[in-house]
């Protein structure tokens, strides 16, 4: 943790960036399996270091996956498995699929938009839900801070649940951010990169001198 606040470092795709969140104090790290992404990552790329990254919580990210999709995933060592998807997605379909993961292990991030609401059984098959901003076209990684105040209402609605804080979180924003959404737990990508996929360790640094000065 950084101060009282969990986080993770997402669209790790290098040993040395997820060295540089465990020196943080880090304590997740996501990878993107999503292929459309620009932090994509390959199964065969991922097992090629992960035999050398820190002790910190894997998380494996993925959007509306398959069952071909869910079974490759099946063989790696992740702890947690991180959904993206559309809210007209029919997610009780997914969930036999989902099922080897259990519902302590899945963490659901539904495209919410402005106005939308969250489903009741979203919240009872999985662990956590994060919230990231909007866009119509992209599932997270827009670098762009979401609704705050929206993010607030659930966190005090459901205060036994988990909730991330996701979207343009870097340096300069974290402290309003945490202020303004009461969040404990934070998820970290563009706003701590030099360019996609590449974490920039003195930014990173930086968010953790930002969150406990």
């Amino acid at each position: 943790m950084i101060g009282d606040i969990t986080v993770k470092v997402c669209g790790v795709t290098r040993r040395e960036d997820a060295e540089a969140a465990a020196g943080i104090g880090a304590d997740y790290l996501g990878f993107n399996f999503y292929e459309k992404s620009p932090r994509h990552l390959t199964l065969d790329r991922y097992q090629e270091f992960a035999a050398d990254l820190p002790a910190l919580k894997k998380v494996a990210v993925v959007v509306e996956p398959d069952a071909i999709a869910l079974n490759r995933l099946a063989g790696l060592d992740m702890d947690f498995l991180q959904v993206h998807f559309r809210p007209e997605t029919n997610v009780a379909q997914s969930i036999a699929g989902l099922a080897s993961w259990g519902p302590r292990r899945l963490w659901f991030a539904p495209r919410l938009a402005p106005g939308a609401q969250l489903q009741a059984d979203w919240l009872q098959w999985s662990a956590a839900i994060l919230l990231d901003t909007y866009d119509p076209e992209k599932f997270g990684g827009t670098g762009r801070t979401g609704d705050w105040n929206h993010f607030r209402t659930y966190h005090e609605q459901h205060p036994n649940r988990t909730w991330i804080l996701s979207g343009g979180i870097g340096p300069a924003n974290v402290r309003a951010a945490l202020a303004a959404t009461g969040a404990d737990f934070i998820d970290v990508n563009s706003g701590v990169e030099s360019s996609p996929g590449l974490k920039d360790p003195v930014r990173l640094r930086a968010l953790a001198d930002a969150m406990i000065r």
